[in-house]
C-alpha cells in the first residue's frame, strides 16, 4: 500500500525543488537587473513583494476550485504556470517598453504556480500512508531547502563559466523541470486528504478556533523568519559586506539553504526521538541570536557565519507549524493548509519587505533592517508557548 505512494513522494519532493526555483533564482540577479535595467532598489523590493503577494492570493483563492477540479488537475497546473513564468522572464523585459513590467509580469505568473505548489504539496503528502507524519513532513521541507542550495550552485557556477549576461539560458534550463514533474504528475496515485464519509472543516469553523489563529501567526512568522535574511542574503554579502558575487552567493544564500536544510533533514529521521514543542523553542532562540549576529557584528565573516546559522535555526518552523496543525486540527482538509500556506506567504512577503523598506530609508543598509525583522522570531517564540496552551485546552 505504502510502497505504490513513493513515486507520488517522489514528485512531491521536486515539486518543492520546483518552488525554491521560483522564489531563489531571481533574487540572484537582483544586482545585474538594477544595472543593467536601471531599475532602482525600491522597486527591486516590489518584485519580492509581488511574488510573495501573488503566492497569497493563490493561497487564499485556492479554497474554492481546488476540491472542486481535484489536485491532481490542480498539481499540474502549478508546474504549468510555473515554467511559463520562467519562460516569460526571458522574453518580455526585452520587448515591453518598461523592463521592469516585464520582469513583474513574469513574476506573478510563475508566483501563481509557486502558491498552488505551496497549498497542494504539503496535503498531497500527509494524505500519503506514513509511520510518521511529523517526520515525513520535515524530510518534504528539506527539498526546498536542497532546491534553493542547488538553484544557488549551479547559477553561480554558470554565471561564472558563461557569464551572467548569459542568464536567460539557465532561466529556459530551470522551466524544464517543472514540465518533466508535471508529465509524471499525470499518473502518480493521490491518496484523500480526509478519510471517506467525513468533511474538511469549513472556514467559518476554522475561524472560531484559538489554536487555528495561533498557528496562523506562527506560520506568518515563520515565512518571515526565514525570507527576511534569505531573500537579501546575496545583496547583503555583496553590497553590506564588501565580497564579490561569486562568494557572496556561495557563502550567504547556499550555506544558509544547506543548513537549513539539515535541520530538516536532522528532524525527519531522528523526529521520532525529539519533542517537536522543544525544538522549535531551541530553533526560535537561535535564531533569535542569528538575527543580532547578522546586524550588529563588525566582522564580515562572523555575520556570514550568523546569516548560515539563521538557515539552521529556521529549518523546523514551516514544517513543524504544519506538522502542529495536522496534529491539533486532523479534520482542517484543503481549506487549512490553504489559509496556514496564506498566513506563511504573507510572512515572506512582508519579512523581505520590511527589511527592504527600512533598509532604504536608513540609507540603504541592509544590517538595520535585518535587525529590524527579529521581531518576527520573537514572536513565533511566543506563539510556540501559545499553542501549547490553546492545545492543552483543547484537549482537557
Amino acid at each position: 500500500m505504502k510502497s505504490q505512494y513513493n513515486k507520488t513522494i517522489t514528485a512531491c519532493f521536486v515539486g518543492y525543488i520546483v518552488q525554491a526555483v521560483v522564489n531563489n533564482f531571481v533574487p540572484l540577479l537582483f544586482l545585474h537587473f538594477q544595472t543593467t535595467y536601471e531599475i532602482p532598489l525600491s522597486q527591486i523590493t516590489l518584485l519580492v513583494t509581488f511574488n510573495f503577494g501573488i503566492q497569497l492570493l493563490t493561497d487564499l483563492v485556492s479554497v474554492a476550485f481546488v476540491d472542486k477540479i481535484g489536485y491532481r488537475a490542480s498539481i499540474i497546473l502549478a508546474h504549468a504556470l510555473a515554467a511559463s513564468g520562467l519562460l516569460f522572464l526571458t522574453i518580455l523585459p526585452e520587448i515591453l517598453p518598461v523592463p521592469f513590467i516585464g520582469i513583474l509580469i513574469s513574476v506573478m505568473i510563475y508566483a501563481v504556480g509557486g502558491g498552488l505548489l505551496e497549498v497542494l504539496v504539503s496535503p498531497v503528502v500527509e494524505a500519503c500512508p506514513s509511520d510518521n507524519k511529523e517526520k515525513a513532513m520535515s524530510m518534504l521541507h528539506s527539498f526546498y531547502c536542497w532546491g534553493q542550495a542547488g538553484v544557488v550552485l549551479i547559477s553561480t557556477l554558470f554565471f561564472f563559466a558563461a557569464g551572467i549576461d548569459n542568464w536567460k539560458i539557465l532561466a529556459i534550463i530551470w522551466a524544464l523541470l517543472p514540465v518533466c514533474n508535471a508529465i509524471v504528475f499525470t499518473k502518480a496515485p493521490i491518496a484523500p486528504l480526509i478519510k471517506e464519509g467525513d468533511s474538511g472543516l469549513k472556514i467559518k469553523e476554522l475561524f472560531r478556533l484559538k489554536v487555528f489563529w495561533v498557528l496562523c501567526v506562527m506560520m506568518l512568522c515563520a515565512g518571515a523568519s526565514e525570507q527576511a535574511v534569505s531573500q537579501w542574503a546575496s545583496t547583503f554579502a555583496e553590497k553590506g559586506l564588501g565580497i564579490s558575487k561569486t562568494l557572496g552567493d556561495l557563502a550567504g544564500p547556499m550555506a544558509f539553504a544547506v543548513l537549513m536544510g539539515l535541520s530538516r533533514l536532522f528532524y525527519g529521521k531522528l523526529g521520532h526521538r525529539i519533542h517537536l514543542d522543544r525544538f522549535m523553542i531551541a530553533s526560535s532562540v537561535l535564531c533569535i541570536l542569528s538575527y543580532l549576529g547578522i546586524s550588529l557584528l563588525d566582522l564580515p565573516q562572523l555575520s556570514l557565519i550568523a546569516c548560515a546559522l539563521c538557515g539552521l535555526s529556521v529549518g523546523i518552523m514551516w514544517p513543524g507549524t504544519f506538522s502542529k496543525a495536522s496534529s491539533a486540527l486532523p479534520k482542517g482538509g484543503t481549506a487549512m493548509f490553504a489559509l496556514l500556506a496564506l498566513a506563511g506567504d504573507l510572512g515572506c512577503s512582508g519579512g523581505p519587505t520590511l527589511v527592504g523598506m527600512i533598509s532604504e530609508q536608513m540609507g540603504n543598509n541592509l544590517k538595520l533592517g535585518i535587525l529590524a525583522g527579529v521581531i518576527f522570531p520573537i514572536l513565533l517564540l511566543i506563539g510556540v508557548f501559545l499553542c501549547q496552551k490553546a492545545i492543552k485546552a483543547k484537549t482537557s
